[in-house]
């Protein structure tokens, strides 16, 4: 494998994996009121058209590590949108992927103070 060829794997991975902090925080959180919907939307316009471009290239590189990021970030747009009843639901079905506990959550007020709350 060339040097170019590891650069751009390693490349490919950073930007795929780079949004599963911000998902995983909005599942324990559920706050996603810090978090621009405007730059998300042109984020998931790029990788979407970053996807198509591949698949007209057929460079499965490029579709694969585009079409990730897009799936992640749309995840993470779709949350900011969402209202807030329907994030906890979606929340807590995705929680124990994550190996989250439903009965104990982890919230984030406004004011950046964090507190552990039960049902």
């Amino acid at each position: 494998m060339s040097i170019a060829t590891s650069v751009g794997a390693v490349a490919a991975v950073a930007s795929t994996v780079s949004f599963l902090p911000q998902a995983v925080k909005i599942i324990r959180t559920r706050d996603t009121c810090s978090i621009s919907a405007g730059m998300y939307a042109i984020t998931v316009t790029g990788f979407a058209l970053w996807t198509s471009y591949g698949a007209m290239q057929n460079a499965w590189p490029l579709i694969a590590s585009n079409g990730i990021c897009m799936i992640l970030s749309g995840f993470i747009l779709v949350m900011k949108l969402m209202p807030r009843e329907k994030k906890e639901t979606i929340a807590a079905a995705l929680e124990p992927v994550m190996g989250e506990s439903s009965t104990t959550k982890a919230s984030t007020p406004r004011d950046g103070t964090r507190s552990i709350s039960s049902p």
